[in-house]
């Protein structure tokens, strides 16, 4: 059975679920993003030591529900890939940068420095590709990389072409590099409804692969250094197979969780499926919010279906 996008109904609960889930653990880690696990689990001592509600506040005072860059910027570059495909130019870097220009002109309620540099650099020169910078190993361009993944399931290579225009607007290093491809394939793999056996062996064959990235034994660290959070992530992850849990493992870990929290929420919301996530936590997220994540999702899964 098939919506009228020609989207099968299983994808697209699952890719609903993956969207859904980046803003979901976007909104919960915003609450603690900057604090120590030991702060937080002072912080909310009655409740166990641990965050699990989506209450807003945290150091950018956000009403609860509310999200961050990792899901605005995420639907900035959806909106991009819905526009350049309606021109016949998917994935093209000039729609995608003036699509960051417009958010990041609409005053957002935060933004990396190394994603506003980029911006910054388009608006001066016109560059769409930012220079290699060993300084550039943030998380910037992971955590928007979900639109990529939808609009091309199922070609490896427009995969990776999108994902490399999108990621070198702002980020050129080789590490953010090979999170934006390793992280995306896990999705992209999620999204078929790989089991949780051929999940894990994804995960450690991208440690494998990326020395760095390794997280078994966990390291401990969730900071914007996109190593810290590819381990964070693949370690909540694959370690809790509800949706919550994982979630709620990331963010307490503090330090970028808005970040870690709203890609544990991407692929365990793939995993799970719209349909099972939370409805306490789907009730607090911010309205607008969800219904552009609705609206768009469909459209971006219609890109990679076969035309008739």
């Amino acid at each position: 059975m098939a919506v009228d996008t020609g989207v099968p109904v299983e994808l697209l609960d699952r890719a609903l679920g993956a969207y859904l889930g980046l803003a979901l653990g976007d909104a919960l880690g915003a609450t603690v993003e900057f604090m120590t696990p030991r702060e937080i689990a002072l912080r909310f001592a009655d409740q166990g030591g641990i965050h699990r509600r989506i209450i807003g506040g945290g150091w950018l005072a956000l009403p609860p529900g509310q999200v961050t860059d990792d899901t605005t910027m995420s639907l900035a570059l959806g909106s991009a890939l819905i526009e350049g495909a309606r021109r016949d130019k998917l994935g093209d870097a000039r729609l995608i940068a003036e699509a960051f220009v417009a958010w990041w002109r609409g005053k957002p309620v935060d933004c990396g420095n190394t994603c506003r540099r980029g911006i910054q650099r388009f608006i001066r020169t016109g560059a769409l590709f930012t220079p290699p910078n060993e300084g550039d190993a943030g998380n910037g361009a992971l955590m928007r990389n979900l639109p990529a993944a939808l609009a091309t399931l199922g070609d490896d290579e427009a995969f990776k072409r999108v994902s490399m225009a999108q990621a070198h607007l702002t980020h050129n290093h080789r590490l953010s590099d090979a999170a934006v491809l390793g992280l995306g394939h896990l999705l992209r793999l999620q999204l078929t409804g790989a089991d949780a056996a051929t999940m894990a062996q994804r995960a450690a064959r991208l440690a494998q692969e990326q020395p760095a990235f390794r997280f078994d034994p966990y390291p401990g660290r969730a900071s914007a250094y996109v190593v810290d959070t590819v381990q964070t992530v693949l370690w909540a992850f694959t370690r809790h197979a509800d949706f919550e849990e994982a979630v709620q493992a990331a963010v307490n870990r503090g330090e970028d969780a808005d970040t870690t929290g709203a890609l544990v929420g991407m692929l365990a919301g793939a995993r799970c499926g719209a349909g099972a996530l939370p409805r306490h936590w789907l009730k607090r997220l911010a309205a607008p919010v969800a219904q552009a994540i609705t609206a768009q999702t469909p459209a971006l899964l219609a890109l990679s279906q076969p035309r008739r």
